[in-house]
């Protein structure tokens, strides 16, 4: 429900030091919303990133995934070969080849999102509401600019299950950033996945939006793991 609008002062920052930083907006979502229908899916988001990664001419990148987008890790890794040498999951969900994103958050959740996809969403998509912001814990300060800017999200993408070679996606370095101030308790499973699976741990003392609660601690925490 998010886009690149989020990522922008991490994005800015980081190249102010002299990195090189893309934040892509997938299909759907932010200021590509009218590009929203019944047909976008994890695959189109995967094309999405694999399109940066090729049009940048990106080799050797650290690939930062937030929330959903953790879901297209694998598929991302395996397609883009020598582009992305790092992954980073920033409060992001973990999904294993077969997985789907409703596998990976708690039961109650997928059945809420199930339910807003056939009651208001006119069975393919996830209406934004407020209620999300109050679900992610987003601060009072920040709700007047996240909430304007949430986009419907593809039932589609709660669906799709992922398919790759998990042992692709384990041959790289990867570090997971646990977010604790407060934590979201649907990433707790993913939470202990990462760390029984050998992902460097991080731990930043924020909500689920790390990097508008404090664009430069993620900054910060990004280029410590890029070097």
């Amino acid at each position: 429900m998010h886009g690149g609008w989020c990522w922008r002062p991490v994005e800015a920052l980081l190249r102010e030091a002299g990195h090189e930083a893309h934040a892509p907006t997938l299909t759907g979502m932010g200021e590509r919303a009218h590009l929203l229908s019944p047909e976008v899916g994890a695959d189109t988001h995967v094309a999405d990133v694999l399109a940066t990664l090729r049009m940048e001419d990106i080799r050797g990148g650290v690939l930062v995934l937030h929330s959903y987008a953790g879901v297209l890790a694998g598929p991302v890794v395996q397609a883009a070969g020598d582009r992305v040498a790092r992954v980073v999951a920033m409060g992001a969900f973990l999904a294993d080849p077969g997985e789907c994103l409703a596998d990976v958050e708690p039961p109650e959740v997928a059945r809420r999102y199930r339910q807003l996809v056939a009651e208001e969403g006119q069975g393919w998509r996830v209406p934004a509401s407020p209620a999300f912001m109050e679900q992610w814990s987003v601060p009072a300060r920040l709700r007047a600019v996240v909430g304007p800017r949430l986009t419907d999200f593809p039932a589609r993408c709660v669906d799709d299950r992922v398919a790759y070679d998990r042992a692709v996606l384990d041959a790289l370095p990867r570090d997971y950033v646990e977010h604790t101030d407060p934590p979201l308790a649907s990433l707790a499973a993913t939470v202990e996945r990462a760390r029984d699976r050998g992902w460097r741990m991080h731990q930043v003392a924020t909500g689920h939006d790390l990097m508008m609660e404090d664009p430069a601690g993620t900054a910060r925490l990004l280029m410590e793991i890029a070097s």
